[in-house]
């Protein structure tokens, strides 16, 4: 194909498939996602962790593998990385349940759950610092199964 003919070539659907998440240890990672209550994919292999999220992946590889991957210099990375994973809650009550398990699980809490102008949120993260907000909003809507419906308003 020719530059052209790959630009007007049908664009890719509207969706993702995996979340990949660096971490220092992935045995130690695939141990803080199960004591969540999340089950592991029996596909992976010890350098790479699936969790199967209804449709899409969360996917733990080390940050070495990952950074070589994706041809980057290092693997080290400072500051506030701009990125944040969302979990939402059934309930109000939820978020603080949610936050609990994940410091229980060697989770660090950042923010605890706290009443805010459009519900209750907190954030917490996870053993390699990936940062996770979970949140309760009256207009995200949920289907029976957990599944959010981003089309639709409360």
């Amino acid at each position: 194909m020719l530059p052209s003919e790959i630009i007007q070539s049908a664009p890719p659907s509207q969706r993702l498939h995996l979340i990949l998440l660096g971490v220092e240890n992935v045995a130690a990672s695939i141990g803080f996602y199960e004591s969540l209550g999340w089950q592991k994919s029996s596909t992976g292999n010890d350098g790479f962790a699936k969790f199967d999220l209804g449709g899409y992946a969360l996917c733990l590889l080390s940050r070495q593998a990952f950074a070589r991957d994706a041809m980057e210099p290092t693997a080290e990375g400072t500051g506030f990385p701009g990125i944040g994973l969302v979990y939402l809650a059934r309930t109000p009550d939820e978020v603080a349940r949610v936050l609990a398990r994940a410091e229980a699980s060697g989770g660090l809490i950042v923010k605890p759950a706290t009443k805010t102008d459009w519900g209750v949120a907190g954030y917490f993260k996870d053993p390699d610092g990936h940062l996770f907000e979970v949140n309760f909003e009256d207009g995200w809507v949920l289907d029976a199964d957990h599944k959010l419906l981003v089309d639709s308003v409360a």
